[in-house]
């Protein structure tokens, strides 16, 4: 739903307090309402009546409810700042009605939402009139669709071929900038599309915006059309920011960057990474327009607005089924969020003769993709157990088509996010999927709760093999007792030590894995180490060669690296990176197993948690016997001596770098410090010696106040790399 534009709710508000607020409630959409009543529709629409036009009489009555409910949805999205539906749902509810009022004009009335752009101006903001209106899109989700809509431009204006300009539709706010004689004197939100809210102040915080047009010729007044956004990484670190000062975190790019905007305090939003993009115009004076849409946006650039690189002309319907399925193609690796692409006839001449609908113009369309979220059933919960034991909640689901794909499973990540979200077995819920990323419930719509809902219960024992389910103090996971006694905790593992980042055994895969398990031929990762060919070639979809196959790649595996050896035996925190630092440092195996809490905690990337994980790992006879039974089944690889001593005028130092630099990119100062013999760490403990903090420094610098550790800023990191300053 391109033109609705979230915006965060306030702390502790709930989609529930704006339909009282505005007192809607679904009684009010009820067809046993007054309102709605035969009486009430025989007297608005007389030519109808449920006998002699029963089928006009049934459209007013669901026209009247959808009227009411999109209301409602309007209402909670753009003056309480808290939607309750997805876009995809918002959409099907205003299609029907666009339907409904198309076969039946009689029952279009001046306030239904197709004859005006929905929103409404915050308390608080001063309203502006759009000199042009900000007509929002027609949307298009088919082939079919987008190609209808070249046919009818193409018939209107009596061409074959038309040429169109495309672009993203970004996932943002929409604004208006105007510009009086190359001066930003003024910003508004596009609101309902006629009047919106003046956020000039906000708006002149945004860096990539210029105070002033830069160009010879500039027009007398210009009002520059476009969408404030949020890029993904700095959506990330926001919400990174959010956590340290132990504020709410943002929802998506989208919320933050529209909240961002409709702040009364420009110091807010002057904290808050927005990036803006043109595409449109409004009035013009004082300088003749441009031909053609894309020159428009070439023009912007020589005047140094911004405007998004993933743009181009092209011809035809072929042309722009080409561009949307680019884009699908790029969309997530893109640096910002968007929902679909806009097609617009090129020449503004077309435009123009082409006009416009009550809302839209006819001469654009915005084609979107796949919903990436959509409302579904969750029918239960059941709980999933992985490789070090966690015990994870997952939804099952009536399958629902989104993003793409169906779905019928998602993830509750915790028992604490269940309770959180107040999601309960029964509920109506929001199922959100991006690309590769797992599904996940967002919400819950608690206004469709049925009466037998019921909450879930984290079982106390392991599903899989009956072992006692703890969760331990100060964790948010609860984990299986078992471990390799667990089948499902001994198919991860296994499955992690043949990972090609770990001991890299081609053909392990998961169904083979799930084989060895079930039939009890391999119990710990060194039983891999013990099978011969008749008893691979005995597993279903093996012949001789597939299982000579594997075979060679299990002897091979035993020739492997530390680091990989490392990695492979799956410690609870140590990734692949941390792995390789363990093996620099300690060089043998077993001087790592000897390593004591401090000293692992002078190793980079290490700290309190992970060397209490790599003790605690160490610690259990049973993984030291596993350790055993692999080298004498020959796993092997090259050792080296410990390296004792460290070099540089911070040899040995503990650091932690926290916030923005002005002048070095966190890597590059990482970089530096190592090269004078730091250890850079990542968290803080009274083994650090120093805490150098940039801008938006948060929880780290507290935590280095709180323990009386030295703090430095960036002037105070360049005299320790210059020995200007020692540490303790």
């Amino acid at each position: 739903m391109a033109e609705r534009g979230g915006f965060e709710p306030p702390t502790g508000y709930s989609p529930v307090h704006a339909f009282q607020a505005c007192d809607l409630d679904r009684s009010s959409i009820s067809p046993t309402n007054k309102k709605y009543s035969s009486i009430a529709l025989k007297t608005r629409f007389p030519m109808a009546s449920t006998t002699s036009e029963p089928a006009l009489y049934l459209a007013a009555t669901r026209a009247a409810q959808l009227r009411a409910e999109i209301e409602r949805h309007n209402t909670a999205y753009y003056v309480f700042d808290a939607p309750e539906i997805p876009d995809a749902e918002y959409d099907k509810l205003y299609s029907e009605l666009v339907a409904i009022e198309t076969q039946y004009p009689a029952l279009i009335t001046p306030d239904s939402p197709t004859q005006r752009v929905s929103g409404a101006v915050a308390e608080g903001f001063k309203p502006v009139i759009h000199a042009v209106p900000m007509l929002s899109l027609n949307n298009g989700f088919t082939d079919q669709e987008v190609n209808a809509f070249d046919q009818r431009g193409a018939q209107i204006l009596n061409k074959t071929v038309l040429e169109y300009a495309c672009e993203l539709k970004f996932d943002g706010l929409a604004v208006s900038m105007r510009y009086i004689d190359g001066v930003l004197i003024q910003a508004a939100t596009r609101g309902d599309g006629a009047r919106g809210e003046e956020v000039t102040a906000n708006i002149r915080t945004i860096r990539s915006i210029p105070l002033r047009l830069r160009c010879k010729h500039i027009p007398r007044l210009i009002d520059v059309r476009g969408e404030v956004v949020i890029l993904k990484r700095d959506f990330e670190r926001l919400n990174q920011r959010q956590r340290a000062a132990g504020q709410r975190e943002f929802a998506n790019p989208r919320n933050a960057a529209a909240g961002s905007v409709r702040q009364l305090d420009s110091n807010v939003t002057a904290q808050r990474p927005l990036s803006f993009f043109a595409y449109g115009i409004g009035a013009l004076e004082g300088f003749n327009m441009p031909l053609t849409h894309h020159a428009l946006l070439d023009w912007y650039l020589e005047l140094g607005i911004p405007v998004c690189a993933q743009r181009a002309v092209v011809q035809g319907v072929e042309g722009l089924l080409n561009f949307f399925q680019s884009i699908k193609a790029q969309r997530d690796t893109l640096p910002y969020e968007i929902d679909g692409v806009v097609y617009k006839l090129n020449r503004l001449e077309d435009q123009a003769r082409l006009g416009f609908v009550a809302r839209a113009p006819r001469f654009a369309l915005a084609h979107k993709f796949p919903a990436q979220e959509a409302l579904t059933t969750l029918i239960a919960i059941d709980v999933n157990v992985g490789r070090t034991g966690a015990a994870t909640p997952v939804a099952r689901l009536e399958p629902v088509f989104v993003g793409g794909a169906t779905v019928a499973h998602a993830t509750l990540h915790n028992e604490d996010e269940i309770r959180r979200k107040d999601i309960q077995i029964g509920d109506t819920v929001t199922v959100r999927r991006a690309g590769d990323v797992i599904p996940e419930v967002v919400n819950v719509l608690i206004t469709r709760r049925p009466a037998d809902a019921r909450r879930f219960e984290m079982p106390t024992h392991c599903p899989v093999c009956g072992s006692e389910i703890k969760r331990l103090p100060g964790e948010a996971v609860a984990r299986c007792t078992g471990e390799l006694v667990c089948a499902a905790q001994r198919k991860q593992a296994l499955w992690h030590f043949a990972h090609r980042r770990a001991l890299d055994i081609d053909g392990l895969g998961e169904k083979v894995i799930e084989q060895l398990v079930e039939r009890h031929l391999v119990h710990t990762p060194a039983d891999l180490f013990t099978l011969d060919l008749a008893t691979l070639a005995a597993l279903k979809r093996f012949a001789d060669k597939s299982a000579q196959n594997l075979l060679d790649a299990i002897n091979r595996a035993k020739r492997t690296t530390l680091a990989r050896f490392i990695y492979a035996l799956g410690i609870r925190h140590v990734g692949e990176s941390t792995a390789a630092h363990l093996a620099r440092h300690f060089g043998a195996l077993d001087t790592l197993m000897r390593a004591t809490h401090d000293e692992l905690l002078s190793v980079d990337e290490v700290g309190p948690v992970i060397a209490a994980s790599i003790r605690q790992f160490f610690a259990q006879p049973r993984h030291i016997e596993v350790i055993k039974q692999l080298r004498a089944a020959g796993v092997d690889w090259p050792e080296h001596a410990r390296v004792l001593k460290d070099i540089g005028p911070l040899a040995g130092k503990r650091v932690v770098l926290t916030g923005t630099l002005s002048t070095l990119t966190r890597e590059q100062a990482k970089e530096k410090l190592k090269a004078a013999g730091a250890k850079v760490s990542v968290s803080v403990s009274k083994k650090t010696a120093c805490v150098i903090a940039g801008a938006d420094a948060g929880k780290k610098r507290a935590q280095a106040k709180m323990l009386g550790l030295l703090v430095l800023d960036e002037e105070g990191l360049y005299k320790l790399l210059n020995g200007q300053l020692k540490l303790p």
